[in-house]
């Protein structure tokens, strides 16, 4: 044995601690949480480094990962295996090369579940904070952002009265204000009323308050 491996000889002639086996697997599971916490810590041209390091090991980690799946998938085998080609009554039929069905399986049930409960109309997209309300950063250095801009149209009553600039939290521009009214048209009559929207008055705070936005 080389000299240097000392370590090994010890190991060989007394063996090991009685807990090496259980401090080793909870090594292993602090470990990740050791190199999360190691990521968030480091700054500039360590922090890329480190950073580069770990998204090649994860890609190689997908690569390896996929390649076992693709061992145990599903897989046709081609119509032209024989010489001749396979005869009429074999063509539908599918050789399975250790199929892993039971993962399609699950995933087949899971879209079945899901759409079950469905109900048919036409889905709204979900609206989120970042896109209604911009930041505007106020400020001679310009760090506070309590301030938000509205880049939606929002509807406002007859007798509407903004606050002062200073201390005005949601900021709706006069372009993208509306009149808290309608102009429908009737089929058969060409003339227009403009009735009053019932329950659309105060609208955006309804809308801010759904959002825990308005303290």
């Amino acid at each position: 044995m080389p000299q240097n491996e000392y370590i090994e000889l010890h190991t060989k002639r007394h063996g090991r601690r009685l807990d090496y086996e259980e401090r080793k697997r909870k090594k292993e599971g602090r470990k990740p949480h050791e190199m999360a916490e190691k990521a968030k810590k480091l700054r500039g041209i360590r922090a890329k480094l480190y950073n580069k390091k770990r998204h090649s090991e994860k890609i190689q980690m997908k690569k390896t990962i996929k390649m076992h799946e693709e061992r145990k998938t599903k897989q046709k085998s081609a119509d032209n295996d024989s010489k001749y080609g396979n005869p009429s009554y074999l063509l539908e039929r599918e050789t399975q090369i250790r199929a892993k069905i039971l993962s399609n399986t699950i995933k087949q049930k899971r879209k079945e579940k899901a759409g079950k409960w469905d109900v048919p109309i036409p889905k709204v997209r979900g609206v989120s904070d970042a896109e209604v309300f911009k930041v505007v950063k106020t400020g001679k250095t310009k760090r506070k952002a309590w301030k938000r801009m509205v880049t939606k149209v929002t509807y406002v009553g007859d007798g509407f009265t903004r606050k002062p600039v200073k201390y005005e939290r949601f900021i709706r521009p006069m372009g993208s204000m509306e009149n808290v009214t309608a102009a429908p048209e009737h089929i058969n009559k060409s003339p227009t009323s403009t009735p009053a929207v019932p329950g659309q008055r105060n609208m955006f705070y309804r809308f801010a308050q759904k959002l825990c936005i308005l303290q």
